[in-house]
């Protein structure tokens, strides 16, 4: 920090009211699309993975691997491919890191129907796809939520990195701030990640309440 100079400008704050709020936007886009291609991806997956087991560790072997990859290398390694500065070079890590995280919940979710429920289902004339729709997709709905608060968090977080090529939505506050050794956008982009990530996670913890309320004592 230079001498002399406030830990927070808010005069700044006041000026940039615009610039921030389309960082965060921004940030969201990049951080909140690979969730939900993620989740797309990890139903049909985890449906795969429960009709054939074996099929589920080396899937999860796969996914955990690219999960310990850091993000920065896997940015640079996708400019050649992707480009740089672009989203796809962000969001397509971000994609398998979510899935890495979707994926054993969907698989515990589906697993957690009782087989007495699926017969009985079956009993009463449901077909696979009816009793899917019907039964297990929405007993799967508390672990598929718990999987998304998990997901949603992390690739918010992990989408600053982008930033450092080029394409960071809020991370952009970290990298400006770091160079003019101005802390004001740093504490700004700190307060904006972290009310993201909040604010998405409350939405996720309503949706649960809304759509599983067995799950959290709230009768329907």
């Amino acid at each position: 920090m230079l001498d002399g100079e406030p830990l927070v400008r808010w005069q700044w704050l006041g000026d940039h009211l615009g610039y921030l709020a389309g960082l965060t936007g921004d940030h969201a886009v990049i951080a909140l699309v690979p969730v939900l291609i993620g989740l797309l991806l990890a139903v049909p997956l985890g449906l795969a993975c429960t009709r054939w087991p074996r099929l589920y560790q080396p899937l999860a072997a796969v996914f955990n691997v690219v999960y310990a990859l850091p993000s920065l290398a896997v940015f640079v390694v996708l400019i050649p491919y992707t480009g740089l500065a672009t989203r796809e070079t962000v969001m397509v890590p971000l994609t398998f890191y979510a899935l890495a995280v979707l994926l054993p919940t969907t698989v515990d979710g589906l697993r957690a129907v009782p087989e007495p429920v699926r017969q009985a289902a079956t009993a009463m004339g449901y077909g696979p796809w009816h009793r899917l729709a019907a039964v297990e997709l929405p007993a799967a709905v508390p672990y598929l939520i718990a999987g998304l608060r998990v997901a949603a968090v992390s690739s918010i977080s992990l989408a600053a990195v982008g930033a450092l090529i080029g394409r960071g939505g809020l991370g952009y506050l970290f990298v400006d701030g770091f160079q003019r050794t101005f802390p004001t956008p740093i504490l700004a982009g700190i307060v904006l990640v972290a009310l993201l990530a909040l604010a998405c996670d409350l939405l996720l913890v309503a949706a649960r309440r809304l759509l599983a309320p067995w799950a959290t004592g709230v009768a329907r």
